[in-house]
């Protein structure tokens, strides 16, 4: 626990009354960051929350409905999902600014990665006028934080968890929740559609299912599909733990992974239920939510099994060792290698060696491991 954990509300803070809330850069990030922005909800229930965002995170804004209000934005010291579009240099950062301006937030929470520096999100909270400003910083933030939590992170095995950290970063100011679990909530349309998407798909009604995700938004992250097709043919055949059949194996991937989801399904003797079209986000979150297992990358999908309770096996990269399956029944597979913690989009080794040192029984023995925990 913290240090800080038990400390009362800071007078200043207390009496915030606009909050603003900065979670710049993916969605799996802004998930890890919700038990901190539950703790400023619980704390100052009469607070008006924003959630500014990525236009990844702000996609989570229907099942955030804690919240008042969320912008997005893409800061250009974040590096964005997709390559930014064309515009003149500054337009949309002033139009932020002068959005920020005419709200006059009394506060404002900078949620960082100890890789990141929280001082430009600060400056632009300064420039609009907000008197309070909190954030992790390394370096001297001078008057740009009003209130700075010193950095203590830097990347090795034993560091803080993300949520961790965010959690503690509110509670230097006071901010505390009975619930450190990360918050998802469900869309009763979501969960019907996806029901009467996997019994289209054929899914027998009452079959269990594990689902196989074999995305990730970064090249490095990336278990070879037919590694994860080999790991499937493991579980394939014979009865699960309660006595009823094998689950069915249920994929799907994400935007512009359609070539990944190909190449799973010609490894695989007999091809996988697979949902028509793209998911929306609802869409996915209630597929994991039916699923008794996902077996995925390190990825966004593997942060909302973690929000909704999913067992999840993930393939995790050594790229960052702050972001496992948070308080939910996990298997986390990886390979030891001297060039971990690289934070490396494309391997620069070019071997992958972190992930492709799995052996697919691995996978298959973990996920075995975790159905036979969670059969009824």
């Amino acid at each position: 626990m913290s240090a800080v954990a038990n400390s009362p509300c800071a007078p200043a803070w207390g009496q915030a009354r606009r909050v603003l809330l900065l979670r710049l850069d993916g969605l799996g990030d802004v998930l890890m960051s919700t038990p901190a922005m539950a703790a400023v909800r619980e704390s100052l229930p009469q607070a008006r929350l924003t959630l500014l965002a990525s236009p990844a995170g702000a996609s989570l804004a229907p099942h955030l409905p804690w919240l008042d209000q969320v912008l997005s934005y893409e800061a250009p010291w974040v590096k964005p999902a997709t390559a930014a579009p064309d515009r003149p240099v500054g337009e949309a950062d002033e139009a932020l600014l002068q959005r920020l301006r005419q709200e006059r937030f009394d506060a404002a929470i900078i949620f960082s990665t100890c890789t990141q520096s929280a001082l430009p999100a600060a400056l632009m909270c300064r420039l609009a006028g907000i008197p309070l400003r909190l954030a992790h910083a390394r370096e001297n933030s001078y008057g740009l934080l009003s209130h700075r939590l010193a950095e203590p992170d830097a990347l090795r095995p034993t560091m803080r968890h993300e949520v961790q950290r965010q959690l503690d970063l509110v509670a230097s100011v006071g901010l505390h929740t009975a619930d450190p679990g990360l918050r998802f909530t469900l869309r009763p349309a979501d969960v019907r559609r996806v029901a009467a998407q996997l019994a289209a798909a054929g899914l027998a009604p009452g079959r269990p299912y594990v689902l196989v995700h074999p995305g990730a938004s970064a090249p490095s992250r990336r278990y070879p599909p037919e590694a994860f097709a080999a790991a499937a043919r493991g579980l394939a055949g014979g009865e699960d733990a309660s006595g009823q059949g094998a689950p069915a194996l249920v994929a799907c991937a994400g935007p512009g992974e359609a070539g990944l989801l190909q190449r799973l399904c010609a490894a695989l003797p007999h091809p996988p239920l697979l949902l028509p079209g793209t998911q929306s986000l609802g869409e996915l979150a209630a597929l994991i939510a039916g699923a008794r297992l996902l077996i995925a990358n390190n990825s966004g999908p593997v942060h909302l099994a973690a929000a909704l309770g999913t067992p999840v096996v993930t393939l995790y990269a050594l790229t960052n060792p702050q972001h496992t399956p948070w308080r939910v029944s996990a298997r986390v597979l990886s390979h030891e290698v001297p060039c971990r913690d690289c934070l490396q989009s494309v391997c620069p080794e070019g071997h992958q060696r972190c992930l492709t040192g799995v052996p697919p029984e691995a996978v298959a023995g973990a996920a075995r491991e975790l159905l036979a925990e969670a059969a009824p």
